[in-house]
Order: structure tokens, then C-alpha cells, then sequence
């Protein structure tokens, strides 16, 4: 049920993997800035945890001891990808209104239902979240982008409404997003901003299907009928049954282990972190996707979509492709470095450095060649997912122009 919330500056952490059996983890507390210190949030591990638990990421050791943020507004540590993103924190701002607008507040609002298997609770003895209600289902898709709208404009959600809205809060990014029930399975479900002037969920379902087409590991998408636009689903990656995996962001991960923002630097921490029969394929997996997203201009493929998901053995796997889209800005650059100069969009940039994702180079060349001959094909791929005439003049402005182009066609001729 839903708790009553005052502002205080000590919640606490539990581990959900068997929502069943919750784990109190430990204490998360409200840190203010100091000259040395940002703001955020700390973690102290509960003497319980230290005694048979797990550490969430590299730097959050399973050891005594307060560990506090490292950035500006952040949590420590794993605790950082269980807080809202944009999106999340807008609509906190809007319907909750909490007395204080802190990291702690965003991570106790965010609810129940957040991305990976940590939770947060008013209470270190039963597990206490933010309810939120029951999750949407299949009908109330309409009402749901209804309702995005109205956040949009700045305006209140009835009360009886908000179970609707706010369950969305948990997810990260700037998009409207929102959590569905579909077939009995979870998935997030994600709108055009108001201002887009692409169907962006249409687009972002071809690139998925065309993305597995390419080879790509991807979470199954479902293309679901507004009553102007659509609205895309995205099966999650961090559910599987009943139980709920502990996941990292990329981002998460990499400043965990004291890495820079960048493809090769994920790929040795997949080398180093992850199963060792599953380095050549976590290697090729996560080459494919950085060349794709390069020849489809995909441009926001930051750190944070991109994510790993822990095992039992605290193994690290790549987890599926989960935000793939083009997003038309021809920006000449990714988000995450790529190679030897940088985060540059080129093939050859990506080839510098193919000994990190553990393949010789007449590997790495026959990967692309094979990403590229699938991408060749994108206007007939996205016209059959219903991408819109216009949308696609729109995007082959780009996709299609001179620099991309040719270095496909380079790929191709070698």
C-alpha cells in the first residue's frame, strides 16, 4: 500500500532478485555539497549484508564504511542506476511534490518497479517502497499517452489516474515512458515527445528488428496503434519470471572500475568481468552494435544505454540492445569513444582498436561488411515497419548522406 512520506535524510536499501523475500542491503543517506564533497546520496552496507551479501559494482566493496557520491546529484556506486532520469524526475516534480527535491527524494518516488533488483524503503526492518499501484495493461495504452501529454503541458493527473503515469518515473532517459503488463510479461513502454516531428517509436521499432537483422542480440519490440502516432514497447531485459536481475548501467559500470566512456573500455571490462566462454561473442556482440549504431546514426548511444546484467557468479553479460534509434542530427560523432580518434563516426575508427573486443582484424572487417549490407537496406526495412513517407525522407537526409554512405559502400567493396 501507499506510505506516507516525510522528508527525512536516511532511507535504506534492499535487495529484491526474490521480490518474495526482500534483503535489507543498507542505509542511503541524504550527503550535502561541501567544497569537497558533491551532493547526493551515500550507501553503508547493513552488517547483514556484509555478512553473506554481494558488492552492487566494483566501487562499492563489500567492506565497512560509508561510501559517498563521486558526481554532482548522484547516488554511489550500483545505487546510482536505481534513481529517475528526466523523464522520471518531471513527473516526480508534477504529481508528488515531495517537500524537498533531492537525489534521496527521486530514488524513494521513483517506486517499486525500477530498472534491476534494488529497491528503496522508508523502513530497515519491512521492505517499504513508494507504491504505485498495479502495473497498466494492454487497454490502457491510450489513457497512458493521454496522460503523458498532460505532464508535457504541466498540468495535474486526478489522483485515480496517476497509477497510470507514475509507475514510469523509474525509468531513465528524457522520453515519456511508462511501465505495461503485456502477455504477462513486463515491458516499457515509450512515446513521441510532443514536439517530435518523426513517429520516433515507429523508427525506433524498425531500427530494433532491422538491428537483430543485423546480427544484434536486442530486447523484442511491439508496435502499438495510438489514435494519432504509436507508442513502442520494449520487452524488459532486467525480469526474467518472477525474479528481478542486478544490473548495471555502462556508465555505472565504468566509472565502477575507473575506465573513460568509451566501446573498448567495455569491451576489456567485459573481457575481465565476464564468463570466460563468453568472451569472443560479448566481444563481436558489442563491435556490431557500435558499427550499427555508427552507420544508422545512432548518436545518442550513450553510456547509459547500453547495460550489464550480473549473474549469479557476479558475471558480467552484455545485456540486449534496448535504445536503438536514429536520431537525424548527422553529428559526425558518437557518444562513446570509439576507437583511436575518439568518438568519430568511422569505420576505420572503429577498426583501430577491434584486439579489445578480442578478433582479429579480417574478423572485425568481415563483421562490418555484414552490418553494412544489412543497413544498406534500411528505406525497404523501415517502409515495411510503417515508417512514414515523410519520416523517411527525413531520415535518408542523413542515414544516406555522402559520409555514411560511402564508407558503407567501402565496407562493401573490400
Amino acid at each position: 500500500m501507499k506510505q506516507p512520506y516525510q522528508v527525512a535524510d536516511a532511507l535504506h536499501l534492499w535487495w529484491l532478485a526474490s521480490p518474495a523475500a526482500p534483503r535489507l542491503v543498507g542505509t542511503l543517506r541524504h550527503v550535502q555539497r561541501t567544497a569537497r564533497q558533491p551532493a547526493g546520496v551515500s550507501l553503508l552496507y547493513a552488517a547483514e549484508w556484509l555478512a553473506d551479501g554481494m558488492a552492487l559494482s566494483e566501487d562499492l566493496p563489500l567492506q565497512a564504511g560509508e561510501f559517498l557520491p563521486t558526481e554532482p546529484e548522484a547516488a554511489a556506486g550500483a545505487v546510482d542506476d536505481a534513481r529517475p532520469d528526466r523523464w522520471g524526475e518531471r513527473v516526480i516534480r508534477l504529481l508528488d511534490r515531495p517537500a524537498r527535491l533531492s537525489t534521496l527524494e527521486y530514488l524513494y518516488f521513483a517506486g517499486d518497479d525500477r530498472f534491476g533488483a534494488l529497491g528503496v524503503s522508508t523502513s530497515a526492518t519491512q521492505y517499504l517502497p513508494r507504491w504505485h499501484g498495479a502495473t497498466p495493461q494492454l487497454g490502457d495504452v491510450q489513457a497512458m499517452h493521454d496522460l503523458v501529454r498532460r505532464v508535457e503541458a504541466g498540468e495535474q493527473v486526478a489522483e485515480k489516474l496517476r497509477r497510470l503515469i507514475t509507475p514510469g518515473a523509474t525509468l531513465g532517459g528524457a522520453r515519456p515512458k511508462a511501465l505495461l503488463q503485456l502477455d504477462g510479461e513486463p515491458w516499457v513502454l515509450k512515446f513521441a515527445d510532443g514536439d517530435d516531428p518523426l513517429d520516433s517509436p515507429v523508427i525506433e521499432h524498425a531500427a530494433m528488428t532491422l538491428a537483430a537483422r543485423a546480427g544484434m542480440h536486442v530486447c523484442p519490440t511491439r508496435l502499438l496503434p495510438l489514435s494519432r502516432g504509436h507508442a513502442v514497447a520494449v520487452r524488459r531485459f532486467d525480469r526474467a519470471g518472477g525474479a528481478r536481475l542486478h544490473a548495471l548501467s555502462a556508465h555505472v559500470a565504468l566509472r565502477a572500475a575507473g575506465q573513460a566512456l568509451g566501446y573498448p573500455e567495455l569491451a576489456l571490462l567485459l573481457r575481465r568481468r565476464g564468463p570466460a566462454e563468453a568472451i569472443a561473442a560479448q566481444g563481436e556482440e558489442l563491435f556490431r552494435r557500435m558499427v550499427f549504431n555508427i552507420l544508422i546514426d545512432n548518436t545518442d548511444d550513450h553510456e547509459k544505454n547500453h547495460a550489464l546484467v550480473l549473474d549469479a557468479a557476479q558475471r558480467y553479460w552484455l545485456a540486449p540492445a534496448f535504445d536503438v534509434l536514429p536520431y537525424g542530427q548527422a553529428l559526425g560523432y558518437q557518444q562513446m569513444r570509439v576507437g583511436r580518434d575518439g568518438a568519430v563516426s568511422t569505420l576505420a575508427n572503429a577498426l583501430s582498436e577491434h584486439r579489445s573486443f578480442a578478433f582479429t582484424l579480417p574478423r572485425a572487417q568481415q563483421v562490418v561488411a555484414e552490418v553494412a549490407n544489412v543497413v544498406n537496406g534500411w528505406q525497404a526495412h523501415f517502409k515495411k515497419a510503417g515508417v512514414s513517407k515523410q519520416d523517411l525522407a527525413l531520415l535518408s537526409q542523413h542515414i544516406d548522406r555522402a559520409f555514411l554512405r560511402e564508407q558503407r559502400e567501402a565496407a562493401l567493396a573490400k
